[in-house]
C-alpha cells in the first residue's frame, strides 16, 4: 500500500470530524426511535402522545393541551386537529414534546411508497448520548481512484429496494463511472445519482459487507471534471465511504444500491458496521 501525504491525511480526518458532528445532532438519525404507518381511523400510537390518522391525501393529529405536543416551526402548543400534505419522499418535522424544555422528541411525518407514516426522534437515545464515532479503516491511499464519467441522454429511473421491506424505492441515474481497482484486471461500471452542484452519490455493495462493514455504503464524488475533448471524469475516494442512516438505526428507508453496482472485491476502506448502544 501507498503512503499517504500529510496533506491528504489531514483533508481526510477533517472530513471524518465533520461526519460525526454532522452524525450527532440533537434530532439526526442517530435519534430515531419508530417507525409507524398511520392509519385511516385517529389511533394512538407508540412513544407519542395524541390520535393520528391519515385519508391518503393528508395526515392528522388531534391533541389535548395535557399531551404537551408543539408545533417545531412555531413553538405553538397543539389543541384540537391539525393537519398536513405531503408529497411522496417528503418528510415534515412535525410535532415535539417531553423534557425540561418540551422539545425532546420531535415527530416526524413522512410520506414513503405513498403512505403516511411517522418517525419519533428523541434526544435521549442511547444510540445518540453514547456515540463515540464510526469505526472506519485506515486512510489508504490507494484506494482514490480517477474514474471516467459517462453521462446517460436523460436520467433513468431504476426500481430499486429500500431498507425497508414494505418500501420500494427508484434511483435516477443520470450516467456510469467507470475505473479499475488495484491489482484487479477488470473495469467496474457503477451507476450515479446526482446530488446537489452536480455532485455524485454511488451506492455500492462490495466484499466486506455484512462482514467488516454494513449491507451496503456509499461514495460520493464532486462535479465531474470536462477537459477540452468532452471528456468527463471524477475522483472516487473510498475512504470517504459512508454508511445509510440505516446501518444506525431500523428505522430507515434507505435506498439500496441497484442491481449492477456490486464490486466483487474488498473495499477496505471508509466507514466500518458502527457499534451500537443497546
Amino acid at each position: 500500500m501507498s503512503i499517504a501525504a500529510p496533506a491528504q491525511l489531514e483533508r481526510w480526518q477533517r472530513f471524518r470530524t465533520n461526519r460525526h458532528k454532522a452524525l450527532a445532532t440533537r434530532h439526526g438519525w442517530l435519534t430515531l426511535t419508530s417507525f409507524q404507518w398511520l392509519e385511516s381511523e385517529p389511533s394512538a400510537v407508540d412513544l407519542a402522545p395524541g390520535l393520528w390518522s391519515t385519508d391518503g391525501t393528508t395526515a392528522a393529529l388531534t391533541a389535548a393541551a395535557q399531551d404537551g405536543l408543539t408545533l417545531v416551526a412555531t413553538g405553538e402548543p397543539v389543541v384540537g386537529t391539525i393537519s398536513a400534505a405531503l408529497t411522496n419522499e417528503d418528510s415534515l418535522m412535525w410535532v415535539q414534546y417531553g423534557g425540561a424544555d418540551g422539545q425532546q422528541v420531535v415527530v416526524e411525518l413522512a410520506m414513503r411508497a405513498d403512505r403516511y407514516a411517522i418517525r419519533t426522534r428523541d434526544s435521549a437515545s442511547p444510540v445518540l448520548t453514547e456515540f463515540d464515532g464510526v469505526p472506519t479503516f485506515g486512510y489508504n491511499p490507494d484506494l482514490v481512484i480517477e474514474a471516467a464519467y459517462e453521462p446517460y441522454p436523460e436520467p433513468v429511473a431504476v426500481p430499486i429496494g429500500t431498507a425497508n421491506p414494505l418500501v420500494d424505492g427508484l434511483h435516477f441515474s443520470v450516467g456510469e463511472v467507470v475505473f479499475r481497482l488495484p491489482g484487479i484486471d477488470h473495469e467496474y461500471r457503477l451507476h450515479a445519482e446526482e446530488e446537489k452542484l452536480g455532485a455524485l452519490t454511488i451506492t455500492f455493495h462490495d466484499g466486506t459487507n455484512g462482514d467488516t462493514t454494513d449491507e451496503w455504503r456509499k461514495v460520493s464524488t464532486a462535479r465531474p471534471r470536462v477537459d477540452k475533448e468532452g471528456n468527463a471524469t471524477v475522483v472516487l475516494d473510498f475512504n470517504r465511504a459512508i454508511n445509510y442512516p440505516s446501518a444506525f438505526t431500523p428505522f430507515g428507508t434507505c435506498p439500496m444500491p441497484v442491481k449492477n453496482n456490486s464490486l466483487d472485491a474488498r473495499i477496505e476502506a471508509g466507514e466500518k458496521q458502527p457499534t451500537l448502544a443497546d
